[in-house]
Protein backbone atom coordinates (compact mmCIF):
# COMPACT_ATOMS: atom_id res chain seq x y z
CA UNK A 1 0.00 0.00 0.00
CA UNK A 2 1.65 3.08 -0.76
CA UNK A 3 -1.54 5.49 0.84
CA UNK A 4 -2.54 5.12 4.20
CA UNK A 5 -5.33 7.30 5.66
CA UNK A 6 -2.88 8.58 8.53
CA UNK A 7 -1.01 10.06 5.72
CA UNK A 8 -4.00 11.48 3.97
CA UNK A 9 -4.85 13.04 7.48
CA UNK A 10 -1.46 14.61 7.26
CA UNK A 11 -1.10 16.02 4.27
CA UNK A 12 -4.88 17.64 4.64
CA UNK A 13 -3.97 18.75 8.47
CA UNK A 14 -1.10 20.69 6.93
CA UNK A 15 -3.24 22.27 3.96
CA UNK A 16 -5.79 23.46 6.61
CA UNK A 17 -3.07 25.24 8.81
CA UNK A 18 -1.63 26.58 5.74
CA UNK A 19 -4.73 28.17 4.82
CA UNK A 20 -5.57 29.49 8.21
CA UNK A 21 -2.22 30.45 9.00
CA UNK A 22 -2.19 32.44 5.40
CA UNK A 23 -5.62 34.36 6.32
CA UNK A 24 -5.24 34.84 10.30
CA UNK A 25 -3.28 38.09 9.92
CA UNK A 26 -5.88 39.20 7.11
CA UNK A 27 -8.88 38.60 10.02
CA UNK A 28 -7.35 40.25 12.65
CA UNK A 29 -6.53 43.23 10.83
CA UNK A 30 -10.32 43.88 9.85
CA UNK A 31 -10.91 42.85 13.69
CA UNK A 32 -8.97 46.24 14.52
CA UNK A 33 -10.68 47.90 11.52
CA UNK A 34 -7.01 48.22 10.21
CA UNK A 35 -6.88 49.93 6.65
CA UNK A 36 -5.55 47.88 4.19
CA UNK A 37 -2.66 49.20 1.99
CA UNK A 38 0.19 48.30 -0.85
CA UNK A 39 2.97 48.63 1.51
CA UNK A 40 1.15 46.14 4.54
CA UNK A 41 0.06 43.96 0.97
CA UNK A 42 3.26 44.09 -0.48
CA UNK A 43 5.84 44.70 2.08
CA UNK A 44 4.02 43.64 5.37
CA UNK A 45 4.62 47.53 6.63
CA UNK A 46 8.38 46.55 6.53
CA UNK A 47 7.51 44.96 10.11
CA UNK A 48 8.69 41.29 9.61
CA UNK A 49 10.87 39.40 12.25
CA UNK A 50 14.36 38.22 10.70
CA UNK A 51 13.94 35.03 12.02
CA UNK A 52 10.64 34.98 9.67
CA UNK A 53 12.29 36.70 6.61
CA UNK A 54 15.15 34.23 6.98
CA UNK A 55 12.69 31.35 6.80
CA UNK A 56 10.76 32.85 4.25
CA UNK A 57 14.08 33.22 1.74
CA UNK A 58 14.70 29.42 2.71
CA UNK A 59 11.22 28.59 1.27
CA UNK A 60 11.31 30.45 -1.67
CA UNK A 61 14.43 29.09 -3.04
CA UNK A 62 14.19 25.84 -1.83
CA UNK A 63 11.64 24.70 -4.87
CA UNK A 64 10.18 21.47 -5.15
CA UNK A 65 12.73 21.49 -7.69
CA UNK A 66 15.27 21.24 -5.31
CA UNK A 67 13.22 18.82 -3.46
CA UNK A 68 12.63 16.41 -6.00
CA UNK A 69 15.45 17.28 -8.81
CA UNK A 70 18.35 17.21 -6.38
CA UNK A 71 18.34 13.79 -5.86
CA UNK A 72 17.75 13.35 -9.12
CA UNK A 73 20.77 14.52 -10.21
CA UNK A 74 23.02 13.14 -8.24
CA UNK A 75 21.17 9.64 -8.12
CA UNK A 76 22.27 10.40 -11.97
CA UNK A 77 25.59 11.33 -11.47
CA UNK A 78 26.67 9.74 -7.91
CA UNK A 79 28.42 12.52 -6.32
CA UNK A 80 28.39 16.45 -4.48
CA UNK A 81 29.42 18.36 -7.56
CA UNK A 82 26.21 20.26 -7.62
CA UNK A 83 26.86 21.50 -4.34
CA UNK A 84 30.03 23.12 -5.87
CA UNK A 85 27.05 25.85 -6.92
CA UNK A 86 26.89 27.08 -3.39
CA UNK A 87 30.65 28.76 -3.21
CA UNK A 88 29.10 31.24 -5.41
CA UNK A 89 25.46 31.22 -4.20
CA UNK A 90 27.08 33.02 -0.60
CA UNK A 91 29.44 35.40 -2.63
CA UNK A 92 26.96 36.41 -4.51
CA UNK A 93 24.40 37.21 -1.76
CA UNK A 94 27.56 38.86 0.14
CA UNK A 95 27.81 41.19 -3.21
CA UNK A 96 24.30 41.91 -2.90
CA UNK A 97 24.05 42.48 0.90
CA UNK A 98 26.19 45.21 0.67
CA UNK A 99 25.98 46.56 -2.68
CA UNK A 100 22.24 46.15 -4.02
CA UNK A 101 20.01 46.49 -0.34
CA UNK A 102 21.03 50.08 0.41
CA UNK A 103 19.89 51.66 -2.49
CA UNK A 104 16.08 50.07 -2.45
CA UNK A 105 16.14 51.14 1.29
CA UNK A 106 16.92 54.35 0.98
CA UNK A 107 14.59 54.64 -2.41
CA UNK A 108 11.69 53.23 -0.48
CA UNK A 109 10.94 51.15 -3.60
CA UNK A 110 7.74 48.57 -3.53
CA UNK A 111 8.90 47.43 -6.94
CA UNK A 112 12.76 47.14 -7.02
CA UNK A 113 12.64 48.47 -11.26
CA UNK A 114 11.27 51.50 -9.42
CA UNK A 115 14.74 52.25 -8.23
CA UNK A 116 16.16 52.09 -12.21
CA UNK A 117 13.43 54.92 -13.65
CA UNK A 118 15.53 57.11 -10.42
CA UNK A 119 18.71 56.02 -11.95
CA UNK A 120 18.06 56.08 -15.31
CA UNK A 121 14.23 56.63 -16.49
CA UNK A 122 11.14 54.93 -17.31
CA UNK A 123 11.97 53.02 -20.18
CA UNK A 124 14.74 51.07 -18.56
CA UNK A 125 12.40 50.67 -15.43
CA UNK A 126 9.87 49.09 -17.94
CA UNK A 127 11.73 47.23 -19.74
CA UNK A 128 13.30 45.04 -16.67
CA UNK A 129 10.48 44.81 -14.93
CA UNK A 130 8.73 43.41 -17.85
CA UNK A 131 11.48 40.66 -18.33
CA UNK A 132 10.99 40.01 -14.70
CA UNK A 133 7.58 39.78 -15.44
CA UNK A 134 8.05 37.18 -18.39
CA UNK A 135 10.66 35.48 -17.20
CA UNK A 136 9.44 34.41 -13.51
CA UNK A 137 6.19 33.42 -15.03
CA UNK A 138 7.67 30.92 -17.65
CA UNK A 139 10.06 29.97 -14.35
CA UNK A 140 7.48 29.32 -11.71
CA UNK A 141 5.60 27.69 -13.74
CA UNK A 142 7.85 25.24 -14.85
CA UNK A 143 8.46 24.84 -11.41
CA UNK A 144 4.70 24.44 -10.32
CA UNK A 145 4.43 20.96 -11.79
CA UNK A 146 6.61 19.42 -10.34
CA UNK A 147 4.92 19.03 -7.03
CA UNK A 148 2.75 16.87 -8.97
CA UNK A 149 5.14 14.22 -9.88
CA UNK A 150 4.33 12.21 -6.77
CA UNK A 151 1.05 12.07 -7.81
CA UNK A 152 2.06 10.23 -11.20
CA UNK A 153 4.19 8.32 -10.23
CA UNK A 154 1.83 6.96 -7.74
CA UNK A 155 -0.79 6.47 -10.18
CA UNK A 156 1.38 4.38 -12.58
CA UNK A 157 2.12 2.32 -9.78
CA UNK A 158 -1.70 1.63 -9.12
CA UNK A 159 -1.89 0.98 -12.61
CA UNK A 160 0.63 -1.70 -12.76
CA UNK A 161 2.82 0.54 -15.25
CA UNK A 162 2.50 3.63 -17.44
CA UNK A 163 -0.79 4.81 -18.52
CA UNK A 164 -0.88 6.79 -21.42
CA UNK A 165 0.18 9.61 -22.29
CA UNK A 166 -2.78 11.57 -22.34
CA UNK A 167 -4.04 10.18 -18.89
CA UNK A 168 -0.49 10.90 -17.14
CA UNK A 169 -1.02 14.93 -18.61
CA UNK A 170 -4.84 14.75 -17.11
CA UNK A 171 -3.53 13.47 -14.06
CA UNK A 172 -0.83 16.68 -13.39
CA UNK A 173 -3.34 19.17 -14.90
CA UNK A 174 -5.83 18.16 -11.44
CA UNK A 175 -3.08 17.98 -9.36
CA UNK A 176 -1.24 21.32 -10.19
CA UNK A 177 -4.76 23.06 -10.22
CA UNK A 178 -5.49 22.10 -6.56
CA UNK A 179 -2.20 23.46 -5.56
CA UNK A 180 -2.34 26.30 -7.72
CA UNK A 181 -6.13 27.36 -6.33
CA UNK A 182 -4.78 26.65 -2.47
CA UNK A 183 -1.92 28.93 -3.11
CA UNK A 184 -4.16 31.49 -4.84
CA UNK A 185 -6.29 31.79 -1.90
CA UNK A 186 -4.26 32.81 0.87
CA UNK A 187 -2.09 34.68 -1.29
CA UNK A 188 -4.70 37.06 -2.73
CA UNK A 189 -6.16 37.52 0.65
CA UNK A 190 -3.26 37.45 2.96
CA UNK A 191 -0.47 39.18 1.14
CA UNK A 192 3.39 38.99 2.00
CA UNK A 193 2.57 38.05 5.70
CA UNK A 194 0.54 35.26 4.40
CA UNK A 195 3.33 34.45 2.33
CA UNK A 196 6.15 35.00 4.86
CA UNK A 197 3.98 32.77 7.21
CA UNK A 198 3.28 30.14 5.77
CA UNK A 199 6.99 30.31 4.04
CA UNK A 200 8.35 29.89 7.91
CA UNK A 201 6.32 26.67 8.34
CA UNK A 202 6.69 25.33 4.95
CA UNK A 203 10.62 25.65 5.72
CA UNK A 204 10.40 24.06 9.00
CA UNK A 205 8.47 21.29 7.25
CA UNK A 206 11.22 20.96 3.99
CA UNK A 207 14.08 20.81 6.48
CA UNK A 208 12.63 18.20 9.04
CA UNK A 209 10.78 15.65 6.74
CA UNK A 210 14.20 15.78 4.48
CA UNK A 211 16.45 15.64 7.79
CA UNK A 212 14.53 12.14 8.60
CA UNK A 213 14.20 10.76 5.23
CA UNK A 214 18.01 10.82 4.91
CA UNK A 215 18.38 9.07 8.34
CA UNK A 216 15.89 6.52 7.58
CA UNK A 217 17.10 5.99 4.49
CA UNK A 218 20.45 5.63 5.90
CA UNK A 219 19.30 2.84 8.53
CA UNK A 220 17.61 0.62 5.78
CA UNK A 221 21.80 0.66 3.93
CA UNK A 222 23.54 -2.16 5.78
CA UNK A 223 25.79 -0.91 7.12
CA UNK A 224 24.93 2.74 7.00
CA UNK A 225 27.47 5.58 6.10
CA UNK A 226 30.03 3.22 5.83
CA UNK A 227 28.06 0.39 4.29
CA UNK A 228 27.29 2.76 1.76
CA UNK A 229 30.62 3.93 1.12
CA UNK A 230 31.61 0.16 0.22
CA UNK A 231 29.31 0.00 -2.47
CA UNK A 232 30.66 3.65 -3.79
CA UNK A 233 34.04 2.16 -3.87
CA UNK A 234 34.86 4.46 -0.93
CA UNK A 235 33.36 7.84 -0.09
CA UNK A 236 36.87 9.38 -0.86
CA UNK A 237 36.02 8.06 -4.58
CA UNK A 238 32.94 10.28 -4.42
CA UNK A 239 33.79 13.72 -5.87
CA UNK A 240 32.63 17.07 -4.18
CA UNK A 241 34.84 19.26 -6.42
CA UNK A 242 34.87 18.91 -10.16
CA UNK A 243 37.90 21.11 -12.00
CA UNK A 244 36.18 20.40 -15.39
CA UNK A 245 37.71 19.36 -18.20
CA UNK A 246 40.86 21.51 -19.71
CA UNK A 247 39.77 22.15 -23.05
CA UNK A 248 38.05 25.56 -22.80
CA UNK A 249 35.21 24.69 -24.92
CA UNK A 250 33.91 21.45 -23.15
CA UNK A 251 34.68 23.68 -19.76
CA UNK A 252 32.07 26.08 -20.53
CA UNK A 253 29.41 23.15 -21.32
CA UNK A 254 30.28 21.64 -18.19
CA UNK A 255 27.31 22.62 -15.44
CA UNK A 256 28.76 21.59 -12.27
CA UNK A 257 32.70 22.49 -12.25
CA UNK A 258 34.56 24.87 -9.73
CA UNK A 259 34.62 27.42 -11.83
CA UNK A 260 31.41 27.15 -12.83
CA UNK A 261 30.44 27.46 -9.56
CA UNK A 262 33.16 30.31 -8.50
CA UNK A 263 31.93 32.90 -11.69
CA UNK A 264 28.84 31.41 -13.04
CA UNK A 265 27.38 30.56 -10.04
CA UNK A 266 28.05 34.15 -8.25
CA UNK A 267 26.75 35.86 -11.37
CA UNK A 268 23.21 33.67 -11.09
CA UNK A 269 22.89 34.60 -7.39
CA UNK A 270 23.48 38.22 -7.84
CA UNK A 271 20.47 37.90 -11.18
CA UNK A 272 18.21 35.65 -9.11
CA UNK A 273 18.54 37.31 -5.27
CA UNK A 274 19.45 40.95 -6.11
CA UNK A 275 17.39 41.79 -9.50
CA UNK A 276 14.38 39.35 -9.18
CA UNK A 277 11.80 41.27 -7.31
CA UNK A 278 10.53 37.22 -5.95
CA UNK A 279 13.46 37.48 -3.93
CA UNK A 280 14.21 40.74 -3.28
CA UNK A 281 10.65 41.58 -1.65
CA UNK A 282 10.90 39.50 0.74
CA UNK A 283 14.05 40.96 2.07
CA UNK A 284 12.57 44.52 2.03
CA UNK A 285 9.72 43.63 4.61
CA UNK A 286 12.50 43.50 6.90
CA UNK A 287 12.97 46.34 9.53
CA UNK A 288 16.30 47.85 8.10
CA UNK A 289 18.57 47.16 5.74
CA UNK A 290 20.97 45.66 8.17
CA UNK A 291 18.53 43.02 9.20
CA UNK A 292 17.98 42.60 5.34
CA UNK A 293 21.38 41.87 5.03
CA UNK A 294 21.33 39.47 7.51
CA UNK A 295 18.44 37.15 6.35
CA UNK A 296 20.19 37.19 3.14
CA UNK A 297 23.40 36.02 4.32
CA UNK A 298 22.40 33.39 6.73
CA UNK A 299 20.03 31.87 4.84
CA UNK A 300 22.78 31.78 2.14
CA UNK A 301 24.62 29.59 4.96
CA UNK A 302 21.64 27.35 6.01
CA UNK A 303 21.13 26.75 1.87
CA UNK A 304 24.59 24.63 2.20
CA UNK A 305 23.66 21.83 4.62
CA UNK A 306 20.21 21.76 2.78
CA UNK A 307 21.82 20.74 -0.47
CA UNK A 308 24.30 18.13 0.89
CA UNK A 309 21.06 17.05 2.73
CA UNK A 310 19.43 16.57 -0.78
CA UNK A 311 22.28 15.42 -3.06
CA UNK A 312 23.24 12.26 -0.22
CA UNK A 313 19.78 11.65 -0.37
CA UNK A 314 20.17 10.71 -4.19
CA UNK A 315 23.40 8.84 -3.65
CA UNK A 316 22.37 7.33 -0.63
CA UNK A 317 19.03 6.53 -3.03
CA UNK A 318 21.29 4.67 -5.69
CA UNK A 319 23.34 2.34 -3.32
CA UNK A 320 19.76 1.35 -1.61
CA UNK A 321 18.48 0.07 -4.88
CA UNK A 322 21.75 -1.13 -5.81
CA UNK A 323 21.12 -3.96 -2.77
CA UNK A 324 17.51 -4.01 -2.88
CA UNK A 325 16.67 -4.00 -6.79
CA UNK A 326 13.42 -2.83 -7.41
CA UNK A 327 11.88 -3.72 -11.41
CA UNK A 328 9.29 -0.68 -11.05
CA UNK A 329 12.24 2.31 -10.45
CA UNK A 330 11.02 4.79 -12.46
CA UNK A 331 13.46 4.83 -15.65
CA UNK A 332 13.23 9.15 -15.16
CA UNK A 333 16.11 9.79 -12.40
CA UNK A 334 14.36 12.87 -11.54
CA UNK A 335 11.18 10.08 -10.25
CA UNK A 336 13.11 8.01 -8.15
CA UNK A 337 12.95 9.78 -4.64
CA UNK A 338 9.34 10.34 -5.51
CA UNK A 339 9.07 6.50 -6.43
CA UNK A 340 10.82 5.90 -2.92
CA UNK A 341 8.46 8.29 -0.71
CA UNK A 342 5.79 6.48 -1.72
CA UNK A 343 6.97 3.00 -1.64
CA UNK A 344 9.92 2.82 0.59
CA UNK A 345 8.57 4.92 3.57
CA UNK A 346 6.54 4.01 6.31
CA UNK A 347 3.11 5.66 7.26
CA UNK A 348 3.56 9.22 9.03
CA UNK A 349 6.79 9.77 7.45
CA UNK A 350 5.57 9.15 4.05
CA UNK A 351 2.39 11.79 4.77
CA UNK A 352 5.21 14.37 6.30
CA UNK A 353 7.28 13.96 3.33
CA UNK A 354 4.42 14.47 1.17
CA UNK A 355 3.48 17.32 2.82
CA UNK A 356 7.29 18.66 2.64
CA UNK A 357 7.13 18.47 -1.32
CA UNK A 358 3.34 20.41 -1.34
CA UNK A 359 5.14 22.99 0.66
CA UNK A 360 8.34 23.69 -1.19
CA UNK A 361 5.92 23.67 -4.17
CA UNK A 362 3.42 26.16 -2.52
CA UNK A 363 5.74 27.67 -1.14
CA UNK A 364 7.80 29.02 -4.09
CA UNK A 365 4.17 29.72 -5.76
CA UNK A 366 3.05 32.40 -3.37
CA UNK A 367 5.80 34.38 -3.21
CA UNK A 368 6.19 34.58 -7.12
CA UNK A 369 2.30 35.66 -7.15
CA UNK A 370 3.03 38.47 -4.74
CA UNK A 371 5.87 39.46 -6.77
CA UNK A 372 4.29 39.17 -10.07
CA UNK A 373 1.38 41.32 -8.85
CA UNK A 374 3.04 43.78 -6.93
CA UNK A 375 5.86 44.67 -9.85
CA UNK A 376 2.35 44.70 -12.61
CA UNK A 377 0.99 47.24 -10.32
CA UNK A 378 3.44 49.65 -9.50
CA UNK A 379 5.17 49.61 -13.11
CA UNK A 380 2.30 48.89 -15.04
CA UNK A 381 -1.02 50.23 -14.00
CA UNK A 382 -2.90 53.24 -13.86
CA UNK A 383 -3.04 53.14 -9.92
CA UNK A 384 0.12 52.10 -8.22
CA UNK A 385 -1.59 52.33 -4.56
CA UNK A 386 -4.41 49.84 -5.09
CA UNK A 387 -4.56 47.06 -3.47
CA UNK A 388 -7.81 45.92 -5.35
CA UNK A 389 -5.43 45.70 -8.40
CA UNK A 390 -3.39 43.53 -6.89
CA UNK A 391 -5.19 41.03 -5.61
CA UNK A 392 -7.05 41.02 -8.89
CA UNK A 393 -3.42 41.13 -10.41
CA UNK A 394 -2.80 38.32 -8.29
CA UNK A 395 -5.55 36.12 -9.28
CA UNK A 396 -4.83 36.54 -13.34
CA UNK A 397 -1.34 35.46 -13.03
CA UNK A 398 -2.71 32.48 -10.87
CA UNK A 399 -4.01 31.24 -13.93
CA UNK A 400 -0.94 31.92 -16.16
CA UNK A 401 1.27 30.16 -14.01
CA UNK A 402 -1.14 27.47 -13.74
CA UNK A 403 -1.56 27.29 -17.82
CA UNK A 404 2.53 27.05 -18.04
CA UNK A 405 2.25 24.11 -15.56
CA UNK A 406 -0.02 21.89 -17.32
CA UNK A 407 1.64 23.28 -20.71
CA UNK A 408 5.21 21.72 -18.63
CA UNK A 409 3.73 18.91 -17.42
CA UNK A 410 3.05 17.68 -21.29
CA UNK A 411 6.33 18.66 -22.43
CA UNK A 412 7.65 16.36 -19.90
CA UNK A 413 5.41 13.89 -20.51
CA UNK A 414 6.12 13.91 -23.73
CA UNK A 415 10.02 13.82 -23.78
CA UNK A 416 11.21 11.31 -21.37
CA UNK A 417 14.79 12.45 -21.22
CA UNK A 418 14.16 15.42 -19.84
CA UNK A 419 15.60 16.57 -16.22
CA UNK A 420 14.04 19.09 -13.53
CA UNK A 421 17.41 21.36 -12.99
CA UNK A 422 18.11 22.42 -16.07
CA UNK A 423 14.39 22.95 -17.25
CA UNK A 424 13.83 24.81 -13.74
CA UNK A 425 16.60 26.98 -13.64
CA UNK A 426 18.20 27.25 -17.42
CA UNK A 427 15.24 29.60 -18.17
CA UNK A 428 16.55 32.74 -16.11
CA UNK A 429 19.86 32.21 -18.65
CA UNK A 430 18.34 33.99 -21.31
CA UNK A 431 16.67 37.21 -19.66
CA UNK A 432 17.88 37.99 -16.15
CA UNK A 433 22.52 38.72 -17.39
CA UNK A 434 20.39 41.84 -19.19
CA UNK A 435 18.72 43.17 -16.55
CA UNK A 436 21.45 42.18 -13.62
CA UNK A 437 24.08 44.11 -16.56
CA UNK A 438 21.55 47.54 -15.81
CA UNK A 439 21.25 47.73 -12.02
CA UNK A 440 25.32 46.69 -11.82
CA UNK A 441 25.56 50.01 -14.53
CA UNK A 442 23.20 52.09 -11.80
CA UNK A 443 25.10 50.97 -8.97
CA UNK A 444 28.60 50.87 -9.84
CA UNK A 445 28.70 53.82 -12.38
CA UNK A 446 27.59 57.47 -12.14
CA UNK A 447 26.86 58.65 -15.46
CA UNK A 448 27.04 55.24 -17.67
CA UNK A 449 24.06 53.94 -19.32
CA UNK A 450 21.32 55.53 -21.04
CA UNK A 451 17.67 55.11 -20.73
CA UNK A 452 17.26 55.48 -24.53
CA UNK A 453 19.90 52.89 -25.06
CA UNK A 454 20.04 50.20 -22.22
CA UNK A 455 16.87 48.52 -24.05
CA UNK A 456 19.57 47.97 -27.06
CA UNK A 457 22.15 46.44 -24.57
CA UNK A 458 19.82 44.16 -22.89
CA UNK A 459 18.11 42.83 -26.38
CA UNK A 460 21.87 42.49 -27.81
CA UNK A 461 22.42 40.33 -24.58
CA UNK A 462 19.57 38.45 -25.01
CA UNK A 463 20.30 37.50 -28.69
CA UNK A 464 24.06 36.69 -28.14
CA UNK A 465 23.32 34.26 -24.91
CA UNK A 466 20.77 32.28 -26.99
CA UNK A 467 23.17 32.00 -29.56
CA UNK A 468 25.60 30.94 -26.97
CA UNK A 469 23.23 27.82 -26.10
CA UNK A 470 24.08 26.42 -29.58
CA UNK A 471 19.98 26.73 -30.90
CA UNK A 472 19.28 23.61 -32.90
CA UNK A 473 19.21 25.01 -36.71
CA UNK A 474 21.19 27.75 -36.78
CA UNK A 475 25.30 26.83 -37.57
CA UNK A 476 27.59 28.85 -36.03
CA UNK A 477 31.37 29.20 -36.39
CA UNK A 478 33.30 26.70 -35.09
CA UNK A 479 35.04 29.15 -33.08
CA UNK A 480 31.84 30.09 -30.93
CA UNK A 481 31.86 28.46 -27.56
CA UNK A 482 28.59 26.66 -25.95
CA UNK A 483 27.40 27.38 -22.60
CA UNK A 484 26.14 25.56 -19.99
CA UNK A 485 23.14 26.88 -17.77
CA UNK A 486 25.65 28.59 -14.99
CA UNK A 487 27.77 30.51 -17.62
CA UNK A 488 24.37 32.26 -19.27
CA UNK A 489 23.74 35.57 -17.19
CA UNK A 490 27.34 36.07 -16.71
CA UNK A 491 27.63 36.14 -20.61
CA UNK A 492 24.32 38.08 -20.74
CA UNK A 493 25.83 40.52 -18.12
CA UNK A 494 28.67 41.13 -19.43
CA UNK A 495 26.87 42.17 -23.06
CA UNK A 496 24.98 44.51 -20.98
CA UNK A 497 27.35 46.33 -19.14
CA UNK A 498 29.72 46.81 -21.89
CA UNK A 499 27.29 47.99 -24.41
CA UNK A 500 25.60 50.31 -21.68
CA UNK A 501 28.64 51.85 -20.81
CA UNK A 502 29.18 52.78 -23.93
CA UNK A 503 26.39 55.58 -23.09
CA UNK A 504 26.06 58.23 -20.96
CA UNK A 505 23.30 58.86 -18.14
CA UNK A 506 21.26 61.81 -19.62
CA UNK A 507 21.33 65.11 -17.59
CA UNK A 508 19.40 65.83 -14.72
CA UNK A 509 18.83 61.86 -14.00
CA UNK A 510 19.78 61.01 -10.23
CA UNK A 511 22.30 58.24 -9.18
CA UNK A 512 22.04 56.12 -6.09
Amino acid sequence: MIWTMVDGLIVLGYISLILWVGLKDRRLAQGRGKKETLSEFSLADRQMPLWAVIASIIAAETSAGTFLGTPGESFASRNFTYLQLAFGLVLGRIIIAFLFLKPFYKAGVYSIYEYLEIRFGPRTRKLSSGLFLFTRTLASGTRLYIGAILLAVGFRALRGGHGSAEEEWALYAVAISVMTVLTAIYTTLGGIRAVIWTDTIQASLMVFSSVATFFFLLSKIPGGWAGAGEVLGGWDKVPFLDFGPSDWREFLLSKYTVGAAIFGSTFTTLATHGTDQDMVQRMLTAKDVQRSRWSLIVSGIADIPIVFVFSALGILLWVFYQKFPDPSLPVKSNEVFSHFILFGLPPVLRGLVIAGVLATAMGSLSAALNALATSYVRDFHSDTTSVRAARVATLAISGILLVVAIITAGFVVWIPDSRIIPIAIGVFGYTYGGVLGVFLLAMLTRNRGSDRWNGLAVSVSIITVFLLTGPPGIPLPSWVPVLAFPWRILAGTAVTFIGGFCFRTRPGSKSH
